[in-house]
Order: structure tokens, then C-alpha cells, then sequence
């Protein structure tokens, strides 16, 4: 058995929610005959999403939705198991755009997305496939931004959900999952011990709040910097030093982005960082740590370890991971199993509403229903073997009373 088929079938052990939704919903066949198209960072998780949406019905066609997230032992197997795949892992941004447009060639009817690239590409480059589109589903908070801002200069010609949004995505995918597989794929790639050492993490939304628990958690000093004053004054009360940049990067061993943004740490912070210093981005686009400006400014550059690119900054050694791309995806594994299998079940039934409803929903951004939520964490807390307790009918008049 090569290593696509030992990591798919590993993941399917573990995806006990989907595997739920999928026995329940298998026998009607709701996806019959419906086109599907597929962008999320291509890895186990991903690969088995596309397996149970197939098993549903549906005829698949799966890309990456990074370059270097891709891993080409998924893609062959899924490719073995019946599915339309273009990606590969790679270093050529023209390649991976290509990919993008062989699957929007596939002509699909809903995209599950993750960052917005195949749904910004229709409505830029492949106008004339959008009649046929019912409907996105959206999976990061990238992405949802993207095409929010498609909808508030009505450019969006279609429904979209903003899965991310989520309670059952975003307050576990974006804390507890970003939180560790970030952890994950530092030490992995770097072999440096955490606690000792002062960590910023740049953005203190649900992703930013997960690296900085799981940093302190780790034994490190967690330095903060944020533009939003709530979120400051929420990471001050959870007990981390907030500071602007210019002064974190004085003192940072490990600095990790999350914010969505460009340019978070560019020239003028990389030349007052101290020897040694640690720069990683677990945002979704290569552009929050500017690479740009390190390759500008630096004398010289090596691949110190694999992932890790050291420059040489005005005599101090400065070390790149993964590029600046998705720490997590582009030099680990991504989210844990169990976290994937929460959030792609959120994927699975918005698939599953488009497919239903997508006749009367308009072109604009859609929350995803209470009962998909509801849904989820029914099922989960079940295969836990997990009971909570129930309003008493005095309690709900209670709660509706004045």
C-alpha cells in the first residue's frame, strides 16, 4: 500500500462526522448528476471530502488552492480512486493557474472553495461558465473577504456561503486546529524548543487566538500586535503583552502572521530582528511576510533545512519557513483529522443547501443555517457518547416571557 492510500485511509477512520452525514444521506443520492468542483489545499482531509461528496452522487473535479500545499501522493490516489484531479505540488504560479482552469473547464454547477481563486477566476476570466454555477461555498476567512467584496461593489453573480463563518468551523477549525498544526509544523521544521523563547503573533482573530494559546501553552512569552483595539484589549485580557510591531520586532525569536493582510513584517522590522530570528505566515496568501523585501535586502540566502531559508541581513541570519506560504500546509499536515472532519462537514451539507435551494437564493453572501451547526455538533457529541440536557418546558416559556 503506497502513502496516498495509507493517509486517506487513515483520515477515513477518523472523519466520524462525515462518515455519519454520509451514511444518512448515501442511499437517496442527492448529488446525482451534479457537478462539483473542488479548491481546498490538497491534502488527506481534503482528498476523503471529495470521496464523500462523489458517494453522495455527485461527479467530482478537485484542484489545489495552493501551490505548495498540494501533496502528489493524494492527488495520484484520488486520481486512482476515480476522480478528476489537477494539481500538483509546485514552485510555478503559472501551473497552478493553469490547474484552476482545467477544473473550471469541468464546467461545475457548485465550487467548494478555499481563498476564492476559482470563484474570483469566474468572475473575472471565466464569466461564461457562471450561468451554469448555482452557488460557492466558501471555507476561510480569506476568502469570505474576497467575496464580500465582490458583493459590495455587486460584482458577485452568484450565492455564496461563507462556511467559515460557521460556529462549528471557525471556533474550532480556525483556534484549535491553527493553533496546533501551526505548533506542528515550527518545531517539525525547525527541531527548536518553544517555551524559553518570546513568540509574536501578528492578527488576534479566532486563528491568531489559537497560535498564541497553544504558544503559551508550550511555555513561550507571547507578544501580540494588532490594529483592531477590541482585539487588543481582548489579548491583554487573556494575558498576552500587546506592542506594535516595530517594538515585537526588536525582541521575537518566532514570529508567526495571521491576519490576512500585506506586508505585515517587511523592511523596517526585519532589520532591527535579532540574530536567529524565526519568520513564519499561517495566512492564507505568501504575502503577509514580505519576501519581497528580504530578498531585496539580503546579502546572501540558503536552504538551511528543508522549509527553512536562511538571509543574511545586515550580518544577522534571518530564516524564512515555507517560503512565507501557509506554514502549516506547505511544510506539515495541516489541521488535525478530527477538526477537518467538523469543518468539511460544514462544507458537506452547504453543498448539499446549493444543490437543494440554489432556485431561490440570490447572488450575495449567506450565512450558514443554524440547523447545519445544529446538525454537526449533534452528531459529534453522539459518536462521543455525550448527553447534555434539554430545556423543560417552564424553562422555554421562561426564556419567551417578558
Amino acid at each position: 500500500m503506497d502513502i496516498g492510500s495509507m493517509k486517506l485511509d487513515w483520515v477515513a477512520q477518523r472523519m466520524v462526522v462525515m462518515n455519519a452525514l454520509v451514511e444518512k444521506y448515501k442511499e437517496s443520492q442527492p448529488l446525482k448528476g451534479v457537478k462539483v468542483a473542488i479548491s481546498v489545499h490538497l491534502e488527506a482531509k481534503t482528498g476523503y471530502l471529495a470521496l464523500s461528496i462523489a458517494k453522495l452522487g455527485a461527479d467530482v473535479s478537485v484542484s489545489g488552492s495552493n501551490p505548495l500545499s498540494t501533496q502528489d501522493e493524494i492527488v495520484e490516489e484520488l486520481k486512482r480512486r476515480g476522480l478528476r484531479v489537477n494539481a500538483q505540488r509546485t514552485h510555478d504560479i503559472n501551473v497552478y493557474e493553469k490547474n484552476l482552469n482545467a477544473t473550471l473547464d469541468f464546467e461545475p454547477n457548485v465550487v467548494v472553495d478555499d481563498g476564492a481563486d476559482l470563484t474570483v477566476a469566474l468572475h473575472e476570466k471565466r464569466t461564461d461558465l457562471l450561468e451554469n454555477v448555482w452557488g460557492v461555498c466558501e471555507e476561510t476567512t480569506t476568502g469570505v473577504k474576497r467575496i464580500k467584496a465582490l458583493e459590495k461593489f455587486k460584482k458577485l453573480r452568484v450565492p455564496a456561503i461563507a462556511v467559515n463563518d460557521a460556529k462549528t468551523k471557525h471556533l474550532f477549525d480556525n483556534r484549535y486546529g491553527t493553533g496546533q498544526s501551526v505548533w506542528d509544523s515550527i518545531i517539525r521544521n525547525t527541531n527548536m524548543n518553544v517555551s524559553e523563547k518570546t513568540v509574536v503573533v501578528s492578527g488576534y482573530g479566532w486563528c491568531g487566538k489559537g497560535v498564541a494559546m497553544r504558544a503559551k501553552g508550550l511555555g513561550a512569552r507571547v507578544i501580540v500586535t494588532e490594529v483592531d483595539a477590541i482585539k487588543s484589549l481582548e489579548a491583554i485580557m487573556d494575558g498576552f503583552s500587546v506592542m506594535p510591531m516595530k517594538d515585537a520586532a526588536r525582541i521575537g525569536d518566532i514570529f508567526v502572521t495571521v491576519t490576512g493582510n500585506t506586508s505585515v513584517i517587511r523592511e523596517e522590522h526585519f532589520r532591527v530582528m535579532k540574530d536567529g530570528a524565526i519568520l513564519s505566515n499561517a495566512g492564507h496568501f505568501n504575502v503577509e511576510v514580505s519576501v519581497a523585501d528580504l530578498e531585496r535586502i539580503s546579502s546572501s540566502k540558503r536552504e538551511a533545512r528543508p522549509n527553512v531559508t536562511e538571509y543574511n541581513v545586515d550580518g544577522k541570519k534571518l530564516y524564512l519557513l515555507a517560503e512565507g506560504r501557509l506554514v502549516n500546509l506547505a511544510a506539515a499536515d495541516g489541521h488535525p483529522v478530527e477538526i477537518m472532519d467538523l469543518s468539511f462537514s460544514v462544507q458537506l451539507l452547504s453543498v448539499l443547501k446549493i444543490v437543494r435551494d440554489h432556485g431561490n437564493m440570490e447572488a450575495k453572501m449567506y450565512a450558514v443555517p443554524s440547523e447545519i451547526d445544529d446538525e454537526i455538533a449533534t452528531t459529534k457529541l453522539k459518536l462521543l457518547g455525550i448527553n447534555i440536557d434539554s430545556l423543560t418546558e417552564e424553562q422555554k416559556k421562561y426564556l419567551q416571557s417578558w
